[in-house]
C-alpha cells in the first residue's frame, strides 16, 4: 500500500551534490594532476607552519587562519614556488580553508581533554582532490572549469540551480567532478502512515519492525581475500617502478568497487525508509564503543552505522517523513516485546530472543525493532528521562509497558 500524504507543500533551499565522471585527454590529465598536487602541497605547507607556530608561540599567537596564510603564500610563491602559477588560484586557497576546518576540529577536541593529534599530512596518490569556484559552465556532456578549459563528461548533465563550487577528485585511475549546487527544493507533503523501527546489524543490514529484512551485501568480506593478495603484490614490487604503479591502480580499483557496493546498499535502504514510512525510529548507537570489539570492528566499520543515520536525517526532510532517535541507554535488545520483562544478560551469540517470563520466542533483531517503535512515543521519551534514561540497571520503561499491555 502506497503511503498517503497531506496536502501542504513547502519549499526550502538545499545544497545538493551532482557527481559525474570526466573523460580527459593526456594533456588534461596532467593539468588535473598538477592541480591536485598543488592543493596537496599547500595543505602540507600550511599544516607544517601551523604546527611550528603552535609549539613556539603562546596564547592567541599560536593560531592563524587561512587568509593570513594565503597572504604569506602569495608572497613566497613568487620566488620559491613559481610553478604554482601554472594552476588556478582556487586550488591552494580552498586547500587552506580545508586546513582551517581541520585545525578547528583538532582544537575543539583538545579543549575537551580528548586524546587527539594534529591533522595528518596528505600523501601523494591518496584522496587526491581540489576545489574550484568562479566561472563554471555546464554543457550537455562537458564542463568548463577555470584554467582547465572544457572537459568532456561520460554522462549527460542534469544540474538545476546555482553552482557554488566544483570539486575534482581521483578514484583509482579515474577523475570525477562533483558540483555543489544550491537549489529550491519542494518538500513532499507529510506522509500519513505508521511508524517503523529499524535495527541495524552486521548479518542483515537492517531489520524492520514489520518483518522486512535488508541483506548486507558484504562488499568487504567477499573481496577480502583478493584485497590481501593485491596488497601483497604492491608491497613486493620495487618502489617507483612501473609494475608497482600498475599494482597500486589494481588495488585502488578494488577499494573503489567495495565502497560503491556499500554506498549502493545504504542509499537503497535509506531511500526506501524515507519514502514509505511516516516515522522512522533508530537507535542512538555509540559506534566508537562498538569499534573496541576486536572481533567485530572490521564488520562494523564496513556497515557504516552512522552513515545510515546521516542519510536519513536529510532524506526524511526531502520525502516528508520524520526521523526519531531512541535514547542511547534504552534496553531495546534485552526487553521482551510481548510482556515487557527485561533480561539481565544477553550475549551476542543469542540470535533468538527467549523470554523467561512468558516464553516468547522471536528473532533478536526483530524484537529490537519492535521495541524501538514503542520507545518512539512522546510519553515514552518523557518517562525515559524521568527514570534516568531507561538505563539497563533501571529495567523497564513504565509508560511503554502500559501501552504494550493495553495494545
Amino acid at each position: 500500500m502506497k503511503p498517503k500524504h497531506q496536502a501542504t507543500q513547502e519549499t526550502m533551499k538545499i545544497l545538493r551534490g551532482h557527481r559525474y565522471e570526466l573523460k580527459p585527454n593526456n594533456r588534461q590529465r596532467t593539468l588535473l594532476a598538477k592541480h591536485a598536487g598543488c592543493a596537496r602541497f599547500t595543505y602540507n605547507w600550511g599544516l607544517e607552519q601551523r604546527i611550528k607556530r603552535f609549539h613556539s608561540q603562546e596564547g592567541k599567537d599560536r593560531f592563524t587562519n587561512a587568509e593570513e596564510q594565503h597572504r604569506e603564500l602569495v608572497h613566497q610563491k613568487r620566488i620559491e614556488f613559481p610553478w604554482m602559477y601554472e594552476v588556478s588560484k582556487c586550488a591552494p586557497q580552498e586547500a587552506l580553508r580545508d586546513l582551517d576546518k581541520a585545525f578547528a576540529n583538532f582544537w575543539r577536541r583538545r579543549k575537551k581533554n580528548l586524546e587527539v593529534g594534529f591533522p595528518k599530512f596528505k600523501k601523494k596518490g591518496q584522496n587526491d582532490s581540489f576545489r574550484l569556484y568562479g566561472s563554471i559552465r555546464l554543457f550537455e556532456k562537458a564542463v568548463q572549469l577555470p584554467r582547465l578549459g572544457r572537459l568532456r563528461l561520460k554522462e549527460v548533465t542534469n544540474v538545476r540551480g546555482r553552482i557554488l563550487s566544483a570539486t575534482v577528485s581521483r578514484k583509482a585511475d579515474r577523475w570525477f567532478v562533483s558540483f555543489n549546487v544550491e537549489q529550491e527544493h519542494f518538500t513532499k507533503p507529510r506522509i500519513i502512515g505508521s511508524k517503523i523501527g529499524v535495527d541495524v546489524g552486521i548479518t542483515s543490514l537492517a531489520t524492520l519492525s514489520d518483518g522486512i529484512m535488508f541483506d548486507n551485501p558484504q562488499g568487504l568480506p567477499r573481496k577480502l581475500r583478493k584485497l590481501r593478495r593485491l596488497s601483497r603484490q604492491v608491497s613486493r614490487k620495487q618502489k617507483r617502478s612501473r609494475n608497482r604503479q600498475k599494482a597500486v591502480i589494481k588495488l585502488a580499483r578494488l577499494h573503489w568497487r567495495i565502497s560503491n557496493v556499500r554506498k549502493d546498499a545504504l542509499h537503497k535502504l535509506t531511500t526506501y525508509l524515507a519514502k514509505n514510512h511516516s516515522h522512522i525510529v533508530i537507535e542512538d548507537l555509540c559506534v566508537k564503543g562498538l569499534m573496541k570489539n576486536q572481533q567485530l570492528n572490521r564488520a562494523i566499520a564496513d556497515v557504516s552505522f552512522y552513515e545510515i543515520r546521516r542519510q536519513l536525517e536529510y532524506k526524511t526532510k526531502w520525502y516528508g517523513s520524520e526521523l526519531i532517535i531512541a535514547p542511547r541507554y534504552f534496553p531495546s535488545s534485552k526487553l521482551c516485546s510481548r510482556c515487557g520483562q527485561t533480561k539481565d544478560n544477553l550475549s551476542l551469540s543469542e540470535r533468538v530472543f527467549i523470554c523467561k517470563s512468558c516464553g516468547w520466542q522471536i528473532d533478536r533483531d526483530l524484537n529490537t525493532a519492535i521495541n524501538l517503535v514503542a520507545a518512539s512515543w512522546a510519553e515514552t521519551e518523557n518517562a525515559c528521562l524521568e527514570v534516568g534514561g531507561c538505563r539497563p540497571t533501571t529495567g523497564r520503561c513504565p509508560s511503554m509497558m502500559q501501552e504494550l499491555n493495553t495494545g
